[in-house]
């Protein structure tokens, strides 16, 4: 089966955003199912064929972490791209450390869903490619100085720039100085970005 041939399977409550996003991807020549909730997701997730699962974080009932980790609980192993509202980066911590393949934030244009599901639609296709990934995010992490790390550390932990830098007994403002850094050396845009290489690169795993 190629990439492009992967059902994806649509979490979310709200039906605009389940009608918008199922015809988003079905304009691409996706084949695409649609659940309201995570409970609905679950009755159903064990008969499902391989595929790939766009799913809101924040629901009624369980959560797009709870479902996130109930599946990996059941052994399932479908790649999961969580949406998150603006200011949902702890949630987005949360379900990248869960094992999200990656997360996207609402509003969101079309080539970044659909980069998001390439990606997990790789994941099916190629378990050697995590590790290549690895390997090329730790590289780009190679010219961070030691401090730069420990800000990054932080973000990934989804600590704000006070707390960053009370554990590192350093100022807020130090800690901008040093996130900024650390953007310009990684070139990256935003902490979403930002985030996405760092796990990669399996910042912050014990």
């Amino acid at each position: 089966m190629s990439m492009t041939n992967y059902p994806i399977y649509v979490v979310d409550d709200d039906p605009s955003v389940r009608r918008s996003i199922g015809f988003l991807l079905r304009t691409s020549g996706r084949n695409v199912q649609t659940f309201d909730n995570g409970t609905e997701l679950l009755n159903h997730v064990d008969k499902l064929e391989p595929g790939c699962i766009l799913m809101d974080v924040r629901m009624p009932g369980p959560d797009g972490i709870e479902v996130q980790e109930e599946i990996d609980r059941r052994g399932i192993r479908l790649p999961i791209v969580v949406m998150t509202g603006h200011g949902d980066i702890d949630l987005a911590v949360k379900a990248m450390k869960a094992g999200a393949v990656d997360f996207i934030e609402k509003p969101f244009d079309k080539p970044v869903v659909l980069a998001a599901i390439e990606e997990a639609s790789r994941r099916l296709d190629d378990s050697g490619r995590r590790s290549v990934m690895r390997e090329e995010a730790r590289a780009r992490l190679m010219p961070l100085t030691s401090r730069e790390y420990e800000v990054l550390e932080g973000l990934v932990k989804g600590h704000p720039n006070k707390t960053i830098g009370y554990d590192l007994g350093i100022s807020p403002r130090t800690v901008e100085i040093h996130r900024a850094n650390l953007m310009a050396k990684l070139e990256v845009r935003n902490l979403s970005d930002l985030l996405r290489v760092a796990f990669s690169a399996g910042v912050g795993e014990e």
